[in-house]
C-alpha cells in the first residue's frame, strides 16, 4: 500500500513537471534532506511549546508534514549521537562513548574506574575512540550504490575520513571537510548557500544531503541585529525566566535555513519527490535554555538529553498535521533510507535501526521493538542537569553515570552500573519522570531488564565494574578562581 501511495503521489509529480518541462527524477528514488541542528532541545521549537524562541519555518513543516513525538539520537551528546546516524550501529560497537572520549567530572567522585579526563595514570580500563573507522559502511555509501549523488554539509565530528560523500564542506566556504565553526554567526547561511547550489546542481538526479548545522551549540553568538530585536521581545514581554536573546537569534538561523531549503526544493519542481527531515543531534544545553518538562537536559539519559524535535514533509505521501507517537531512533536512519533508495543494506556489517518508512503512511509498525543506550563513563552536570547524585551522597553532581537505557512502548527503564539499581517511567502518563515505578511494577522491571541485558551481550558492551580506588565521596573540590566572562 505505502508503495502505490508513493507511486501516485510521483505520478503528479511527474504530471506537473511535464507541463513545467522541469525534469523529475525516478519516482523509485526520492530526493532525502536531512537537517539537523545541534543540541536545540525537544522544547526550544514552537509546535512544542517554545514561546520565546521564533520557530515559523520549522513550526510550518511539521503543519505540512508529521511530527514524531518519541524520536531520539542513538546518544546524549553530539559526537556519538552522529555516529549512531551515519553508521546504523548502536554505540557499542563504535565505541564511541562521549566527545574528547573520556569521562569528565572530579575523579574522586566516580566510584568506578572508568577512562578519565585529567588522570594521565592509564586509560586502557576499556577502548574509547573519538573517530569513525573509515571501514564502517555510512550511510552515504549505501545510497552511493543505488546512484545518489551525497553532499554533507556542516558539523561531522567522526573523524578525517568522508565515509563515501561525494561533497563534504564543513564550513560552507568550499575549503573541505575540515575546520570547526562553533560561534560563527554566518556559517548557517553559508551551509544553506552551499544547500541550495547542490539542489540545483543535482536536480536531475536523485541526491542525499545531510546538513548538519553548528548552531547553537556553545560560544553562543548570533548576528547583532537579530540578538537586538530579542533583547526588544525580552523588555518588552513579561516572561516566566530570563530567556537568553542570543541563543534565540542562533534558533533563528536554523530556522531560517530550513524555510530556504524547502523553498529551493519547491522552486525546482522537486518537492513531491523530496522527503524532508528535521531534527536535533541530542536535548538542549542547560547553560543555554530549559528542557522543560522534561527532566535533564543535554549529555543525561533522561528524556531531556535524548528527546529531540523531529518533523517530516513529503507531499503525497505524508499527511499535514500528522503526528506519529512510535519511537524512532538515530540508527533507523540508515535502513530507512535504503528502503526508500532501493538499496543493499551491509552485509558484513550489523545495522540496528528499523525502518521509520511505514510509518510515514500512518501504519503502526515496530509497536513492541525496544530502543537502547548505553553509556560506561561519567559526566559532570551543570545548572539544572546536576540530576545525579555522587555515589552514597544526596549531593546532586552528575548528568551521566555508568549506566544502561531501554524504552519500549510507553515504558522506559534505566540501570546504573555504581549500585545496579534500577528505575522505571511510564513516559505517556509522566514525560518528566518524576515517579519511579520500578518497586510497583517488579515484573515489568524485569523484563525489560532481562530485554536490556541481553541487547548488551549482543552488542558487547563494555559494564566498568573495577572499583576506582580514589573514590572519595566526602572530598570538597577546591574553587577554582573565576576569570572575567568574555562577551557573547
Amino acid at each position: 500500500m505505502l508503495r502505490l501511495i508513493i507511486a501516485l503521489a510521483l505520478s503528479v509529480s511527474v504530471a506537473q513537471a511535464a507541463k513545467s518541462k522541469s525534469p523529475v527524477v525516478s519516482p523509485s528514488k526520492p530526493n532525502i534532506i536531512y537537517i539537523m541542528a545541534d543540541d536545540l532541545g525537544w522544547a526550544d521549537v514552537g509546535y512544542n511549546g517554545a514561546k520565546f524562541y521564533e520557530t515559523p519555518n520549522i513550526d510550518q513543516m511539521r503543519s505540512a508534514g508529521m511530527a514524531f513525538s518519541s524520536s531520539y539520537p542513538g546518544a546524549a551528546n553530539c559526537m556519538p549521537s552522529r555516529s549512531c546516524i551515519m553508521s546504523g550501529m548502536y554505540i557499542p560497537r563504535t565505541q564511541m562513548w562521549t566527545p574528547g572520549t573520556l569521562a569528565k567530572g572530579e575523579t574522586k567522585f566516580m566510584k568506578l574506574l572508568v577512562p578519565r579526563q585529567g588522570d594521565r595514570k592509564g586509560h586502557d580500563e576499556f577502548p574509547t575512540k573519538g573517530t569513525l573507522d573509515p571501514s564502517v559502511i555510512s550511510v552515504a555509501e549505501v545510497l552511493n550504490t543505488a546512484g545518489y549523488r551525497t553532499a554533507r554539509f556542516g558539523k561531522w565530528h567522526l573523524g578525517p575520513d568522508t565515509q563515501g560523500f561525494h561533497v563534504s564542506d564543513s564550513g560552507g566556504n568550499g575549503k573541505g571537510g575540515g575546520g570547526k565553526y562553533y560561534g560563527n554567526v554566518d556559517v548557517a547561511e553559508r551551509l544553506t548557500d552551499r544547500t541550495l547550489e547542490f539542489i540545483e546542481e543535482n536536480r536531475d538526479d536523485s541526491f542525499f544531503i545531510y546538513l548538519c548545522h553548528w548552531d547553537v551549540h556553545t560560544p553562543i553568538r548570533a548576528r547583532k541585529n537579530v540578538v537586538a530585536k530579542y533583547k526588544k521581545k525580552l523588555e518588552q514581554g513579561k516572561w516566566d525566566r530570563k530567556w537568553n536573546p542570543t541563543y534565540a537569534a542562533m534558533i533563528e538561523a536554523v530556522d531560517i535555513s530550513v524555510g530556504r531549503v524547502r523553498e529551493a526544493v519547491r522552486k525546482q519542481g522537486l518537492e513531491d519527490n523530496t522527503l524532508i527531515i528535521f531534527t536535533s543531534d541530542n536535548g538542549g544545553h542547560s547553560g543555554a535554555t530549559w528542557c522543560e518538562p522534561l527532566k535533564g537536559a543535554k549529555g543525561a539519559f533522561f528524556e531531556g538529553g535524548i528527546r529531540v524535535p523531529t518533523c517530516m514533509t513529503w507531499p503525497g505521501v505524508i499527511k499535514p498535521g500528522s503526528t506519529c507517537d512510535i519511537p524512532i531512533t538515530g540508527v533507523d536512519l540508515m535502513p530507512s533510507t535504503a528502503e526508500l533508495a532501493g538499496a543493499k543494506l551491509p552485509k558484513k556489517q550489523s545495522v540496528d535501526g528499523r525502518s521509520w518508512v511505514p510509518l510515514l503512511s500512518g501504519k503502526k509498525a515496530h509497536t513492541d521493538r525496544a530502543v537502547f543506550w548505553h553509556y560506561p563513563l561519567y559526566l559532570a552536570g551543570g545548572d539544572y542537569n546536576q540530576v545525579i547524585p555522587v555515589h552514597g551522597t544526596d549531593r546532586n553532581y552528575w548528568r551521566a553515570t555508568p549506566c544502561s537505557v531501554i524504552r519500549k512502548g510507553d515504558w522506559k527503564l534505566i540501570q546504573f552500573f555504581e549500585n545496579d539499581s534500577v528505575q522505571l517511567y511510564n513516559l505517556k502518563s509522566d514525560v518528566g519522570e518524576q515517579s519511579d515505578l520500578s518497586t510497583a511494577e517488579p515484573k515489568r522491571a524485569a523484563s525489560m531488564l532481562a530485554e536490556l541485558k541481553a541487547w548488551r551481550k549482543k552488542t558487547k558492551a563494555v559494564i566498568p565494574t573495577t572499583p576506582n580506588p580514589d573514590f572519595d565521596p566526602n572530598y570538597k573540590p577546591k574553587r577554582k578562581k573565576r576569570g572575567k566572562k568574555k562577551s557573547a
